[in-house]
């Protein structure tokens, strides 16, 4: 009888994604980016695109993705991602390009290079991760930070008097002609998890049916610097977040619908 050893067992199994390296985990207790990792991953191995994907990471927690991704990827500039992804589809179009990027990365630094990339309607996708917060250089406020949160810099509450507002990006990005599908999900229950996956298909499909730009924004927790207990950072995602940042798609073109469809009736 073959032997079957632990990689092709755990692939067997469902265990773990033939898109996901074997490296050990090395995000905080309860943090959100294995989650959406893992779902990337199974959306491409299921679309039969792992050859063809390449992530392009930010700098943020995001920035050990390739360790995370067997396929390629490549690390860019702080905020850069979408004009390095941009750069990837336009010099070999039959290649996949994602961002990674994190609140601190794509809606601070690198909000100019999202905005343009959706304005020009690059045929690119974007999994920008939302947690609130900067979770890797300290904990302090960040773009999405919400009204009144606690961080390392704004120990008295976020003030908008002296900060502003928290930016709302998939209502902003959804104005833009070139963006075909925005949506926002989140990655605190069973239940949102298996829409945030459903989300993240159709942006890939929206790509390789060359229809233009597409966003999922994913609520994560980031326990280490909301300063609560991983469960506990569900629920306050869930109670804190979701009211400013509601659920659900903020763009869908027409061509993207009829994706949609294909899917419901297959």
């Amino acid at each position: 009888m073959a032997q079957i050893n632990n990689k092709e067992l755990e692939t067997l199994l469902g265990l773990r994604p033939e898109s996901m390296e074997e490296h050990p985990f090395h995000f905080c207790p309860g943090c959100g980016h294995g989650l959406v990792f893992r779902l990337v991953a199974e959306v491409i191995d299921e679309l039969k695109i792992k050859e063809r994907a390449i992530c392009v990471a930010s700098i943020g927690c995001s920035v050990n993705s390739y360790e995370y991704f067997n396929f390629d990827g490549l690390e860019s500039a702080h905020g850069r991602a979408p004009a390095v992804a941009t750069a990837i589809k336009r010099c070999h179009p039959h290649l996949v390009p994602f961002t990674y990027q994190g609140d601190g990365d794509l809606a601070a630094i690198g909000t100019a290079e999202i905005v343009h990339a959706c304005t020009r309607g690059e045929n690119i996708t974007t999994i920008f991760v939302n947690n609130a917060i900067y979770g890797m250089t300290g904990g302090q406020m960040a773009p999405t930070t919400l009204t009144g949160m606690y961080s390392t810099s704004t120990p008295a509450g976020r003030k908008p008097s002296l900060a502003g507002y928290p930016i709302r990006v998939c209502e902003m990005l959804s104005t833009l002609e070139g963006t075909a599908y925005v949506a926002r999900v989140a990655v605190h229950s069973p239940a949102s998890v298996r829409k945030a996956k459903q989300a993240i298909k159709l942006a890939f499909r929206t790509q390789l049916a060359g229809l233009g730009m597409s966003l999922v924004e994913v609520l994560s927790p980031c326990p280490t610097n909301w300063r609560v207990e991983p469960i506990k950072a569900m629920d306050w995602l869930a109670e804190n977040m979701l009211a400013h940042y509601p659920l659900g798609e903020y763009k869908v073109i027409e061509a993207v619908a009829a994706l949609q469809k294909e899917v419901s009736h297959a």
